[in-house]
Parts: structure tokens; C-alpha cells; sequence
């Protein structure tokens, strides 16, 4: 069944303040994942410094990992009570959460103050957040898409995906401009906690709102026709006319459009500041200034989702991303490192090591100690950002660096105590440091020789990417699944595709990399999963924008 469009209007006042209460919980989704990533060392010291080294890496793993791991299911909680009960009063406790969970770190006493009740708080605070937010975003997208207009659904929730882009746009300028406040010492004993506390604003103003709203319009219907769902998680993953949708809608739509946003939006961060050495503060402004310039194309490709369709939008955005990511991020090298570039063309280093003990080194929290000498060696080049080839060595031997004539033996850290690997370390990366030095190998970016303008450009032509896949997605989700069971639905391939396709993408990009010896080689799992998204999608995922959202069945 297919609704004709309604005369072209205007907004109205109620619809906008549909949008701005709906947004405001993306906002600060984001808003709160890269402060905690951001200030992830100084939160470290502030809340695990006192327990043994064991313990801080379990917490730093639960704190870090929860907030991906847990939304798929807060998606089937929160879901399951907004096809029940309502999409108002259902979001309505999600943004609570949320916002309250990001505020109480900012006044959550550290270690040494109650000792090991820190990090078990922390983690619960994140465990509850990374819970909330799965039920969030879907009530979000649901809330706006079931006020909208039948001709602009793709126009309203493309709002709510460009305020994705501005709780990271916000995150980076207030820490930035915290610790110029503050300064660098200030802000690593208390002032990382300001950002935090800022947050209550954004709670009290979204909370605020979201009670004076009403319930939305497919929702009322139905809930008056007496047709809600008595068993939405049944009904969406225990009959194969959903499920098969669901997954459609993973592997189809959000896998794909989930690595192109980490990789647009957060991986360029790391590339920039971590790969390419560029000071943290300049890499912050740069990617700050792409976003600025991206995001009015979240707005621009929701409109044009309500014209020609969100499908072809999506797979476009994801096969162009896939096509041009190697040249794109060679390019940022060129521009803002260029002694890198010509270190990685002219001075090959080569490993010699038993690949018996050369382990993936898959490592999303930071905390895995890699003791074999191949491991150790492969960290401390990748670290550097040291391209490498590596060579067979017999059983057992200890690895060594090859740096042009210059052969630097490794060591093997298994049986060693703390003291012994962290002298033994130290040696080995000085020496090492010295060889890489002379082979041309930079330490940082030289700020004087960074094309500003070129790398802009090339961030801001990934971030319009990101708006390609991200810009039309929300109003596509809705439109895939009947109302009764919409929010559960779509909570969770979208939560899975972003939490766990995503979330993992920097750990998969760097062990990647690392193996290879190549620092552009790990971009191969976002190009290899945007791919899938692109064929899965255009063989099986049908275009969405003239279905019927009053559908109770499909």
C-alpha cells in the first residue's frame, strides 16, 4: 500500500519541537563517546590507578567495551516497551538515563577517595548509559518519522542524524576549550570532569520537552484500534518475515553505513593524530572544521531521500566510500605528513620473526600486553607509524628489525617481571627510535608543512560520505518494519551494525595494519564490510520511502 504525498508545506512549531526533543538524545550519545575516548587516560589514572595492573585491565575492558556491547540489548528492553507501551514515555526514560549517567562522572568520586567502588560505579554508569542508548536512538527516529509528513520523512529525521555529527562537533570544542581554560594540569585533576558536568544542561532542556510532547500518531492510532504487539521480541525475531527483514536490515543497510561513519568521522581522527603524528589540538580543530562543513549534507541527502529514494542514496554512499578510501587516506599523508610519506617509500624496514609467535594483535580496549618479541616489534613500528615486510625466521628465534643496513635484535618478554620487560622496553624502543630517526622516519607532523585547506577538504569528502549513508538511514529503518513492532525492529540492526560493526572498526583497523606492516591496509575491513552492505542491499533490500508507517503488518 502507498500514500500519496501531501501538499508542500512549511514546518509547523509542534513538528519542530518533535525534531529538537528527539535530537537532543543523539547528541548526546555521541557527545558522551568521545569524551569518555578522548579523556580514556586521564579517567584511567582518575579511576583504576589503584588497583593491580589485572583488575584496571578488566575495568578499563567493561568500561570501554559496555557501552557497544550492552545497546543491542537496551535495543530488545527499551524496544519491547516502546512497541508496548509508547514511543513518548519510552524515550522519555532513555533520555534520563542517559544524560544522568554522563553527568554522574563528572561528580563520581575517584579511587583514591572509596577506593574500588570507583571503577565499579563507572562501569555501571556506563553499562546503564550504553543500555539507554539502545533504546534511544529507534525511539527517536520512530518519534520524528511517525510525525513527519508522508513526502518528508527522509527531510525530518535527517535532523536527528545531523545532530549525531554535532555531539561530536560539541565534544571536541568544549574539551578543547577546557583545557585552554583550565590548562594542561588543571584539567588532568579535575577539569576533565567540566565536560561532564555540562551535560546536565542538555538533560534538563531534552527532559523538559519530551514531557510536554504527545504521543505519536501511528503509535495513538493503533494503541485506539486496540492492535499493539503482546510479544513484540516474538513477533520480530521468532517469525522468518520479520527476522529475514531484520537481518536485511544488519547486514543490508547498517553494517555498511556504520563503518563508513566511524571511518569518516572517527578513524579520520585517529589516523590524523595517532598514524600521522599531527598534534592532538590541530587534529582536533581540523576534523572540528570538516564536520562544520559535512553537515549541512545530512540535511541535504535526508530531502533528497524524500525524492528519489533512501536505497540508492545509501548504496551509493557506501560503494563510493569503498572505492576511494586507499586514495583518500594516502592523500592526508601526503598533506599532512609528508616526511612520512617519503619515509614509507624510500626506507623499507623489514621483521624477521617466527610467525608461530606472531600473534593478531587485536586490541580494542588498549590494555592486552603482547610479550613475544614479534609482537613486541610489530607494536612499537606500528606505534610509530613504521611501514614494514616481514620474513620468516626459524622456530623459536628472537625477532629482528632490518632499517636500511641497520639490524636491531628484539626480545621475547614472556617469562620477564614488569621491572625486567619495562627496562628491556625502554632499550629496545631508544635504540629503535634512533634507527627509524635516521631512516627519515618523522616522530610528529611538521605544522609548517601540513596543506591545511587540501586536508580539510579531504576530511570534509568523507564526512560528506557519512552523510550519504547516515543522512537518509533513520527514515529508512522506520519504514521497513510494520508499527506494532517497529521499535524493537529496528533498534537492534541498527545498535548491532553501529555498536559492534563500528565500535570495533578502530581495534580491526589497527591489528589489521599491524599484520600487514602497511598503515593504509587495515581501511581493507571498512571497505570489505561497506561492500557487503552494497551488494546484500541492492540484491535484496527493496526501496522503502512510499510504504505505508500506519501498517500494523506488512
Amino acid at each position: 500500500m502507498t500514500i500519496a504525498p501531501t501538499v508542500a508545506r512549511g514546518m509547523t512549531h509542534e513538528e519542530r519541537k518533535v525534531i529538537f526533543a528527539s535530537s537532543l538524545g543523539t547528541v548526546f550519545e555521541w557527545y558522551d563517546f568521545y569524551l569518555y575516548l578522548a579523556l580514556t587516560q586521564i579517567i584511567a589514572k582518575q579511576f583504576f590507578s589503584g588497583t593491580d595492573p589485572n583488575t584496571a585491565n578488566i575495568f578499563t575492558l567493561l568500561a570501554f567495551a559496555a557501552g557497544f556491547i550492552v545497546r543491542p540489548f537496551g535495543a530488545m528492553v527499551f524496544g519491547r516497551l516502546g512497541d508496548m507501551i509508547g514511543r513518548k514515555y519510552t524515550f522519555l526514560v532513555t533520555i534520563v538515563i542517559m544524560g544522568s549517567s554522563t553527568f554522574l562522572v563528572g561528580i563520581l568520586p575517584n579511587y583514591q577517595m572509596i577506593g574500588i567502588a570507583a571503577p565499579i560505579t563507572l562501569v555501571t554508569l556506563r553499562i546503564l548509559q550504553g543500555l539507554a542508548m539502545g533504546g534511544e536512538y529507534g525511539g527517536a527516529a520512530i518519534y520524528v518519522a511517525e510525525h513527519a509528513p508522508n513526502d518528508k520523512r527522509g527531510l525530518f529525521t535527517s535532523w536527528i542524524q545531523t545532530t549525531a555529527t554535532m555531539g561530536l562537533f560539541l565534544s571536541l570544542i568544549v574539551i578543547q576549550v577546557t583545557r585552554m581554560a583550565t590548562g594542561e594540569a588543571a584539567f588532568a585533576a579535575n577539569g576533565w570532569r567540566i565536560p561532564f558536568l555540562i551535560s546536565i544542561f542538555l538533560l534538563m532542556v531534552s527532559a523538559w520537552i519530551r514531557l510536554t510532547m504527545s504521543e505519536s500518531p501511528a503509535f495513538a492510532k493503533m494503541k485506539a484500534a486496540g492492535k499493539t504487539s503482546k510479544a513484540p521480541l516474538m513477533e520480530s525475531f521468532g517469525q522468518w518475515k520479520n527476522l529475514k527483514i531484520v537481518i536485511l536490515a544488519l547486514l543490508g543497510l547498517t553494517a555498511g553505513q556504520a563503518v563508513v561513519w566511524y571511518t569518516g568521522q572517527f578513524y579520520a581522527l585517529l589516523f590524523l593524530s595517532q598514524i600521522l603524528k599531527v598534534d592532538s589540538q590541530t587534529a582536533n580543530f581540523l576534523v572540528a572544521a570538516s564536520l562544520l562543513l559535512g553537515m549541512p549534507f545530512f540535511i541535504v541527502f535526508g530531502w533528497l531521500s524524500d525524492k528519489i529514494g533512501r536505497k540508492m542514496l545509501i548504496m551509493a554512499g557506501c560503494l563510493i566510500a569503498g572505492l576511494t578510501y586507499f586514495p583518500i587516506f594516502g592523500g592526508l599523508t601526503h598533506y599532512a605528513n609528508p616526511a612520512l610519506e617519503t619515509a614509507l617509500n624510500n626506507s623499507p624496514v623489514v621483521v624477521t620473526a617466527d610467525p608461530g609467535r606472531c600473534q593478531f594483535l587485536f586490541n580494542p580496549t588498549g590494555t592486552k600486553t603482547f610479550t613475544s618479541s614479534c609482537d613486541i616489534a610489530r607494536t612499537v613500528l606500528s606505534n610509530a607509524s613504521v611501514g614494514y615486510t616481514s620474513m620468516d625466521g626459524p622456530a623459536g628465534a628472537i625477532a629482528s628489525i632490518k632499517i636500511g643496513d641497520k639490524v636491531i635484535q628484539g626480545y621475547d618478554a614472556t617469562d620477564l617481571s614488569k621491572e625486567e620487560a619495562d627496562a628491556k622496553g625502554k632499550t629496545f624502543k631508544k635504540e629503535l627510535g634512533v634507527a627509524i630517526k635516521a631512516a627519515g622516519y618523522p616522530t610528529k607532523a611538521d605544522p609548517d608543512r601540513i596543506n591545511y585547506p587540501m586536508v580539510v577538504l579531504l576530511l570534509t569528502i568523507l564526512v560528506i560520505y557519512v552523510t550519504m549513508v547516515y543522512g537518509p538511514i533513520a527514515a529508512m529503518l522506520v519504514e521497513m518494519f510494520p508499527t506494532r513492532i517497529r521499535y524493537t525492529s529496528m533498534s537492534l540492526p541498527y545498535h548491532i551494525g553501529n555498536g559492534w560493526f563500528g565500535g570495533l572498526l578502530p581495534a580491526v583497523v589497527f591489528a589489521l595494519s599491524s599484520y600487514k606492516g602497511d598503515i593504509y591496509f587495515g581501511l581493507s575491513y571498512p571497505i570489505a564490510v561497506a561492500g557487503m552492505t552494497f551488494v546484500i542491499g541492492m540484491l535484496f533490500v527493496k526501496e522503502t520511502k512510499d510504504n505505508d508507517i500506519y501498517a500494523t503488518e506488512r
